[in-house]
């Protein structure tokens, strides 16, 4: 052990501890379960805005880190290929079948009470996964059937 230098020296200054910022509680009660058939099973499907457009039949897939916009929405939002930016990596389904995709895009999306439907064909216009949950701070609950999230109204 070297006595080089005094004792005080060799200690380290234990961290400040660092302000936690709470935010709103986003919680659930019985009373969101109101226009729901109960007990149910059904997926998580909400409406958006998407790029200015209410789009309704937007799947929460909370397993998923994917998020699918399907060509009928695309058309319906009138992009062009050139929107799109190049995206490499192929998606696997559950079926064990590879898809290719066309690209990638990045769209303004808001969550929003009123309701205008886009035409779409799909089931789903559009897939949401956790990336959008968690950018948007969103706590999904299929049992009530709604999305919360952090907002100033």
């Amino acid at each position: 052990m070297s006595i080089d230098r005094p004792f005080a020296e060799n200690l380290t200054p234990s961290p400040k501890k660092s302000r936690v910022e709470v935010g709103p509680a986003l919680s659930f009660f019985d009373e969101d379960k109101v226009g729901t058939s109960q007990p149910h099973d059904n997926a998580l499907v909400v409406t958006l805005q998407i790029r200015g457009y209410d789009v309704k039949r937007v799947l929460v897939d909370q397993g998923s880190s994917a998020e699918i916009m399907y060509p009928d929405l695309y058309k319906g939002l009138k992009l062009r290929p050139d929107d799109l930016t190049r995206y490499d990596s192929p998606l696997v389904g559950f079926d064990g079948k590879i898809v290719i995709l066309k690209g990638q895009i990045r769209l303004p999306v808001q969550a929003r009470l009123e309701v205008v439907e886009v035409d779409a064909y799909s089931p789903y216009s559009v897939i949401v996964a956790r990336p959008w949950l968690h950018a948007m701070g969103t706590v999904p609950s299929t049992l009530h059937m709604k999305v919360k999230y952090p907002s100033g109204d």
